[in-house]
């Protein structure tokens, strides 16, 4: 069955919350909302949903969840249906009253022993994971985590390298060659027009350690990204935003937004599964389903009996197994 878009939400997307006295619903007919626009969300703070209309970052509303969703989970990058006062001015207030079926999902847990799933963002097309080449070092262990969770929650990973005009990059370029994902640098003194190229036109989520150079990147991209980061604090009466994602809209024709994630320290995967990662592997994944059950496709000693080496004898593809495997130990914190 075909996902359904943003523009396809109606009244049967709203879930009903039954009076608490007994468990008919407080009214036959529910409201059918077909005035209802639809919104991007790019900011998140305290019950308070700032929303896009149409995805015009002109046209900005802060909105709260209407009580038929009940708890339903809505964060940066949703797409919602709002009603109420949708004009953005000042002191008004809509009503998200409907969001749609996400084709994306970038998750993370605290470690890989927490239970709890924290979705970052949601329909961003691609994850780009920006690493330093320099003070501070880069990190292969953070880096191929964040591979995983991208392959995962179905966004398009993309590497980028900053601070190249203090090390080389040729080292760790080549090092994921084999992985096929887009590898770029940036330095200080130059523009970052490759980087701005590869987002034009998207909804991508940068992720990185604190100090690796992203707010600087950000603030080169989105000139006015100081500004968009102060709006969405008076959302909150003045809260510090350092610490929430927060979407902005790239400047030029082409359109696109870049979602600005805080600085984190780790990147718990224990949502993911073995099969999930293999799934984003298209010459690997049919094979995969001969493996044996609970197979974690590591191959010897570990999964002596993985079919995935017989394939890869018989047809080739090894650079691919090799960055499977490679991603599968991060995943399972083997190589950290």
């Amino acid at each position: 069955m075909a996902k359904r878009g943003w523009r396809d939400l109606d009244e049967s997307d709203v879930r009903v919350r039954p009076n608490r006295r007994n468990s008919r619903p407080r009214s036959k007919q529910r409201p059918t909302h077909s005035d209802a626009v639809v919104g991007m969300v790019v900011a998140v703070d305290r019950g308070r949903w700032t929303c896009a209309v149409d995805g015009d970052p002109r046209h900005q509303v802060v909105a709260m969840r209407a009580k038929e969703l009940g708890r339903t989970p809505i964060v940066i990058g949703d797409r919602v249906r709002l009603v109420g006062d949708t004009s953005g001015e000042p002191d008004t207030l809509a009503r998200i009253v409907g969001v749609a079926e996400r084709s994306s999902v970038l998750r993370r847990t605290a470690d890989d022993t927490d239970p709890y799933e924290r979705v970052v963002v949601a329909n961003a097309e691609q994850l780009v994971i920006v690493s330093s080449l320099a003070d501070p070092p880069p990190r292969s262990g953070f880096i191929d985590r964040c591979l995983v969770a991208a392959y995962a929650g179905g966004l398009a990973p993309v590497l980028c390298l900053t601070k190249a005009d203090l090390a080389a990059p040729e080292e760790w370029i080549s090092g994921y060659a084999d992985l096929g994902i887009s590898v770029l640098t940036t330095r200080l003194d130059v523009e970052p027009t490759e980087l701005r190229t590869v987002l034009d036109g998207r909804v991508s989520a940068l992720v990185g350690h604190s100090g690796v150079g992203k707010s600087t990147l950000v603030n080169r991209l989105v000139p006015e990204a100081a500004r968009a980061i102060g709006r969405v604090s008076e959302v909150g009466k003045g809260r510090h935003t350092s610490t929430s994602a927060v979407a902005m809209a790239l400047p030029g024709t082409a359109g696109g937004w870049v979602v600005d994630t805080p600085g984190i320290r780790s990147f718990g995967l224990a949502h993911v599964t073995a099969n999930d990662l293999v799934d984003a592997f298209e010459d690997l994944a049919e094979a995969a389903e001969e493996c044996p059950p609970n197979c974690g496709h590591l191959g010897a000693p570990e999964d002596p009996d993985c079919h995935l080496d017989t394939f890869v004898a018989e047809e080739g593809h090894e650079a691919q197994l090799n960055s499977l495997r490679r991603l599968l130990r991060s995943r399972t914190g083997r190589d950290e």
